[in-house]
C-alpha cells in the first residue's frame, strides 16, 4: 500500500513531535536514569548477556541491576552533547507507540521475553539504515562496557585485571 500524501505528512509531523517531546524530556542535561529507562535497559542487558548472566533469578536480577547501574554512570560520565543523544534514544525506546514502531516490541519492556528483546536488537544490528545500526553499537557498547567495567566479570574472559606495580 502505498500512502497518500495527507498519510505521509501526518505521519512526519507525528514523528517531528514526537522527536521533539523526546528533546523536550531530555533537555537538562545529565541526569538520573528513569524508572521506565530502568527497566528497557534491563530487558537489554538480559537479552544481550544471555549465557553470561546467572540462572538463578535473584542473582540475575541483581547483576542485571548492577550493569544498569553502570550505564547510568557511563551516561553520566559521557560529554552533555553525547548525554542528551543517548537520552532522546532512551526517551524514544520509553515510549510505547515509538516502542513498538522501531523495536516491535508490543509488551512493555519488564513483560518482554528475551527472545523478543534479541529479535529487536538483531533486526537493529543488522538493519540496512545507519541509524540504527550505530543505535544498536551504541546500546552495545554501554551493556557491554557496564558489565566489564566489574571485576567478577573478568574471569570468564581470562582478563586478569590492569598491569600492578606500574602506577
Amino acid at each position: 500500500m502505498i500512502p497518500s500524501r495527507r498519510q505521509f505528512i501526518k505521519t512526519g509531523i507525528a514523528g517531528s513531535l514526537l522527536l521533539s517531546f523526546c528533546g523536550w524530556l531530555n533537555a537538562a542535561g545529565a541526569r538520573r536514569l528513569s524508572n521506565s529507562e530502568r527497566e528497557m535497559l534491563g530487558a537489554l542487558c538480559n537479552a544481550m548477556l544471555e549465557g553470561a548472566l546467572p540462572r538463578d533469578h535473584e542473582q540475575r536480577r541483581q547483576q542485571v541491576a548492577l550493569t544498569v547501574d553502570g550505564i547510568a554512570v557511563e551516561v553520566a560520565g559521557l560529554p552533555l552533547a553525547a548525554q542528551k543523544e543517548i537520552g532522546e534514544l532512551f526517551g524514544l525506546l520509553v515510549l510505547a507507540p515509538a516502542r513498538f514502531m522501531l523495536a516491535g516490541v508490543g509488551k512493555p519492556w519488564r513483560e518482554a521475553s528475551v527472545a523478543e528483546v534479541g529479535e529487536f536488537l538483531q533486526s537493529w544490528r543488522a538493519s540496512r539504515l545507519n541509524l540504527l545500526q550505530t543505535a544498536y553499537g551504541a546500546l552495545h557498547d554501554l551493556t557491554f562496557g557496564a558489565w566489564y567495567a566489574r571485576p567478577e566479570t573478568w574471569d570468564a574472559i581470562g582478563y586478569p585485571g590492569p598491569p600492578k606495580g606500574y602506577f
